[in-house]
């Protein structure tokens, strides 16, 4: 068993350990309102997009046009934000004789030169790869977890922990002690859909999806969804057997967490309708993910032997 502050200090380890480095809320210097690393952020675009010259201010365009996103129409806001971070936006540049930048907030390239790699493997070989992210590292995008940031909107709240891809709050932690018989996984549901989606929506504008855990269960699901949605991720790489108690925050940790597989999540399976009277917003499932995963592969690099 677990207290609060051991648990999330396992999570942090655990994540460090994927790649993602870990700053404490209070060390970042910004204003309270804010959500977005905007360091992070301009370095990334500064370097992904250098390239084409981009400049200071369209970098500051780029951050304004994220915080204009408002808050008040949350899930509105949420979906124009995953659309920009699936399939990119396009920048009018600061000199209209310049060529328009199309801008994506994450780079994919890692996870789109996984899988061609795996296919090329695989076509020399006639296997089919159990896992294409294992051994590709290339990777130009800034990771990080912050525990315990500040924030300041409705009134002041400070999530357990918050992963950032290049500046940009993609996931929110949220712990409960499984000692603590009054502080319930649904506890940490309840405060994630209900005093934070009141008091800092902010941070849900840009968010993928919410991960809540007590050390021996530990589910993940999109903010907009009702508990009964959230769920365990049991396993890594589809084969193993499903993952219970403790180990399936491992398996969760190991199986979502590898930033090529997150990256991947978060671009091919996350989906929001293009047209609904409720706030709906799936988030795939490992068996889905899976499955799905070994379904494309088979249709790209057929079977040698398929059985008639």
């Amino acid at each position: 068993m677990f207290t609060e502050a051991k648990l999330e200090s396992l999570i942090i380890d655990l994540l460090q350990k994927k790649g993602f480095e870990h700053l404490s809320g209070k060390a970042i210097q910004r204003d309270l309102s804010e959500v977005l690393l905007k360091d992070d952020l301009r370095d990334f675009l500064r370097i992904r997009y250098g390239h084409v010259g981009i400049t200071a201010n369209e970098i500051e365009q780029v951050i304004r046009n994220l915080e204009q996103l408002p808050s008040s129409d949350l899930y509105a806001s949420n979906k124009t934000f995953m659309e920009w971070l699936n399939d990119g936006f396009v920048l009018k540049r600061e000199h209209a004789a310049d060529k328009d930048i199309y801008i994506q907030l994450l780079d994919y390239g890692i996870v789109h030169r996984a899988h061609q790699a795996a296919e090329a493997v695989s076509e020399s070989i006639n296997l089919a790869a159990e896992d294409p992210f294992v051994g590709y590292s290339t990777d130009r995008n800034i990771y990080r977890i912050v525990n315990q940031l500040e924030i300041q909107y409705q009134e002041k709240r400070i999530p357990d922990s918050i992963l950032y891809i290049n500046g940009i709050p993609l996931v929110v932690f949220e712990i409960k002690s499984a000692i603590r018989e009054e502080a319930t996984l649904y506890d940490a549901y309840k405060q994630l859909s209900t005093r934070y989606h009141r008091d800092i929506p902010e941070l849900f504008k840009y968010n993928a999806f919410c991960v809540i855990s007590d050390g021996v269960n530990s589910k993940l699901g999109s903010f907009f969804s009702k508990y009964d949605f959230y769920y365990a991720w049991r396993k890594v790489s589809g084969y193993e057997h499903d993952a219970n108690g403790i180990d399936s925050l491992f398996s969760m940790i190991d199986g979502v967490f590898e930033p090529k597989r997150l990256l991947d999540i978060i671009q091919n399976f996350i989906y929001l309708p293009d047209s609904s009277n409720k706030e709906d917003k799936i988030v795939c499932r490992y068996p889905q993910y899976y499955a799905a995963r070994k379904l494309y592969h088979n249709i790209r690099i057929p079977p040698t032997n398929p059985i008639l």
